[in-house]
């Protein structure tokens, strides 16, 4: 889209001011009141009666847009410019922190291009070229990301491949866990007065929760999960045992009726030596994938496990027994709307085609 030179405004948010004004000089001449335009056309009383004088005093000519007199202070090509610059991110122009403010953008275009902008005119230069204030996501600093060529051309590249050729299903797994202390999740609240959630402060517990994610082409997606809870008991194991991922492979293989493409991370019970000769031994119906090192975002049970934590935000729970039924009727949802499923898998990035 090019930028017009009055004002910095687009073509198209010149050409939308300018249907308002000949539709007002329409309404104006029709002898529509003021609060009448001014509400059907959304704009403010104060510009209509402007416009009403304009029309009195030189028709329906005066009413037309005359241009900003001023000109964009930096040029397409500057803002181009200023753009790759701003991805690179604060790390690469000198400051310690990953935060860009107003402040250090106005900074950076001193710097860039010699030309002095104030913090409020840094604030519509950023708008006006799609800049918003946002929340980032966090990345791992040790992830490869020349390694995460799992998805090329937005399909699942080797796991997709292989399912493809055997007529298997593409499985995705993944863990989770949750204690009694719930998701924080937003609310309303009254302006200046922070919404209070009660949680239990006391008590052990927890609940480990290991599911997969299953696409085939011209297939219902599935999702199958196993539970395990923790009670603090001595000597009670946190975690799953390589026998019950083994386990949840073997109930997968039964509901699914087919071969399984596995796709997992990179999780120390994953590599253990017998559920190695336990994919060897099974490799006529499974095929093990690993995804790259720190790369959630590529495992669409990662959006899974958001919807689950999203629908027992600010739960008072009353015990682990509570906060397991809870959690176990949240998956039975998801397991009976596909469509989330499938959400999960475009989330990622992914896309099952011919």
């Amino acid at each position: 889209m090019r930028y017009a030179q009055g004002g910095g405004l687009t073509d198209a948010e010149r050409a939308a001011r300018e249907r308002i004004r000949l539709e007002a000089v329409v309404r104006l001449e029709g002898g529509e009141k003021n609060r009448e335009i001014a509400a059907a056309l959304r704009v403010s009383e104060r510009s209509v009666e402007r416009w009403r004088r304009q029309w009195r005093e030189r028709g329906a000519d005066g009413v037309q847009s005359k241009g900003s007199p001023g000109r964009p202070r930096l040029s397409a090509a500057q803002i181009a410019r200023l753009e790759k610059e701003l991805e690179r991110g604060p790390l690469a122009h000198g400051w310690e922190d990953q935060r860009w403010t107003l402040v250090r953008v106005k900074t950076l275009i001193g710097r860039m291009f010699h030309v002095g902008y104030t913090v409020e005119g840094t604030w519509r230069l950023l708008r006006r070229h799609g800049w918003s204030w946002q929340q980032p996501t966090r990345r791992a600093i040790e992830r490869d990301d020349a390694a995460v060529e799992f998805v090329e051309g937005g399909g699942v590249a080797p796991g997709k491949s292989a399912a493809a050729a055997r007529g298997a299903w593409l499985v995705f797994e993944d863990e989770a866990g949750q204690n009694l202390r719930p998701p924080r999740a937003r609310t309303w609240g009254r302006v200046g007065c922070t919404p209070v959630v009660r949680v239990r402060g006391g008590g052990s517990g927890r609940i480990s929760m290991a599911g997969m994610s299953c696409y085939k082409k011209g297939e219902r997606s599935r999702l199958i999960y196993r539970v395990r809870l923790h009670r603090g008991r001595k000597g009670e194991r946190k975690s799953f045992t390589w026998q019950d991922y083994r386990d949840l492979i073997l109930r997968a293989r039964i509901q699914l009726g087919g071969p399984i493409v596995l796709v997992w991370d990179n999780l120390s019970v994953h590599l253990v030596p017998p559920m190695k000769e336990f994919i060897a031994a099974n490799e006529d119906w499974l095929t093990v994938f690993q995804l790259p090192s720190y790369a959630p975002d590529l495992n669409p049970q990662e959006g899974i496990w958001s919807l689950v934590k999203r629908a027992i935000g600010n739960l008072a729970v009353a015990d682990l027994n509570h906060l397991t039924k809870t959690v176990k009727r949240s998956l039975k949802k998801i397991q009976y709307r596909p469509h989330l499923i499938d959400a999960c898998l475009t989330q990622a990035g992914l896309i099952m085609d011919d």
